[in-house]
């Protein structure tokens, strides 16, 4: 496959030319205009944030990217999946309570809020994989699989078991419903270093499995077969003694989840729009988000949304890096890919790799400046 070609902005404006104005300038020169949507329901989908982390995108954007759908003739909707995990977006009634605590209002984005898989996660259907090892099949989210068309937009990140986290995370595991989630995060089995393991029972508390408890020694232990692999242990560790999985985790999870993007576009008008912004060393699904690994670099658009995560990667790995973040508890050396650094146990390219070889995209590109 050819080079992709990958848009994108700089975080610069003036008082002639205000971000959104540069975000609307960015998605036509990227080519989302050219997107055949009248009379299409279009998916929007979005992490809308979980309460208490601030990493999330703005709703401001959410209103350029919906205004050019209208303009498109489109029919625009926000969307996303539950979680897996325990938290404030696990069924419908919270989550779209927590997205219009983050200003997910149909005011503010010109756009109402559908759960993609229902009100506990059990509204599905299975869309056929082409080209997949790893399944035949991808449980997706109902409001999502029956779109005419999908628009991801992407808070692009460090995450504790893919390495990082753009628009194939948010559309494959983003979209998929908790059957899928399971089938995707059942190839993680985090494990704790008894030795880092201060007891302090976070894990256990934060467990929707109930699969962790604090043994004589009070050290914490994962009983595997009540696991669901979603680590969110890792996530809220502070002393590093939960860890993803090490080994081929990564890498399958990764792959089932290219397996999983490509099942959701396949034959659908798509779009891909990563917010390299506030790039948090840890997933968003939290309920709090770490310092910055680098300065914010800017907005990247493509109709590739494999080239689109590889250039964004490059931009993360070839800024500098700011000092008091994970990246110096880490001893980072300066210099170097970041997000293996800050996730050992990860693959980063591996979803990458496999979406590129099963036809999704191309991890070759041509950046273009809008």
């Amino acid at each position: 496959m050819s080079e992709s070609n990958v848009y994108w902005i700089d975080l610069r404006t003036n008082p002639n030319l205000s971000i959104l104005k540069k975000l609307d300038r960015l998605l036509r020169k990227a080519g989302m205009d050219k997107l055949d949507l009248d009379e299409k329901y279009t998916a929007l989908k979005i992490h809308f944030g979980e309460p208490g982390n601030m990493s999330y995108i703005r709703p401001p954007y959410v209103a350029v990217v919906s205004a050019l759908v209208r303009e498109l003739g489109g029919k625009p909707f926000l969307t996303d999946a539950n979680t897996l995990y325990s938290g404030r977006r696990h069924n419908a009634y919270d989550h779209l309570r927590a997205g219009f605590e983050n200003g997910f209002s149909r005011d503010a984005t010109g756009c109402d809020l559908i759960v993609a898989d229902g009100l506990k996660g059990n509204d599905y259907a299975e869309l056929p994989v082409h080209g997949g090892v790893h399944s035949a099949t991808a449980k997706i989210g109902c409001a999502v699989a029956e779109a005419d068309a999908v628009i991801s937009l992407n808070h692009f990140k460090g995450h504790e078991l893919t390495g990082f986290g753009g628009a194939l995370k948010n559309l494959g595991m983003g979209c998929a419903s908790r059957a899928g989630k399971k089938f995707l995060h059942e190839v993680s089995h985090p494990v704790v270093d008894r030795k880092a393991c201060t007891g302090c029972a976070v894990c256990v508390k934060n467990c929707a499995a109930k699969a962790i408890t604090l043994d004589g020694e009070r050290k914490a232990v994962i009983d595997h077969d009540l696991c669901t692999g979603c680590c969110q242990c890792v996530a809220v560790c502070q002393f590093n003694a939960a860890r993803a999985s090490e080994g081929s985790a990564s890498r399958v999870c990764s792959e089932r989840i290219a397996e999983y993007t490509e099942a959701i576009l396949h034959g659908k008008p798509s779009f891909h729009v990563n917010f390299v912004m506030n790039v948090s060393p840890n997933c968003d699904c939290w309920a709090n988000n770490d310092a910055p690994m680098v300065s914010d670099i800017g907005i990247f658009a493509s109709a590739d949304p494999v080239a689109l995560d590889q250039a964004c990667v490059d931009a993360v790995n070839a800024a500098p890096p700011i000092n008091g973040t994970a990246l110096t508890d880490k001893k980072y050396s300066g210099t170097g890919e970041k997000f293996g650094h800050i996730h050992p146990d990860t693959d980063w390219a591996a979803g990458l790799e496999h979406a590129a070889w099963i036809g999704l995209g191309t991890r070759a590109y041509t950046l273009i400046k809008a």
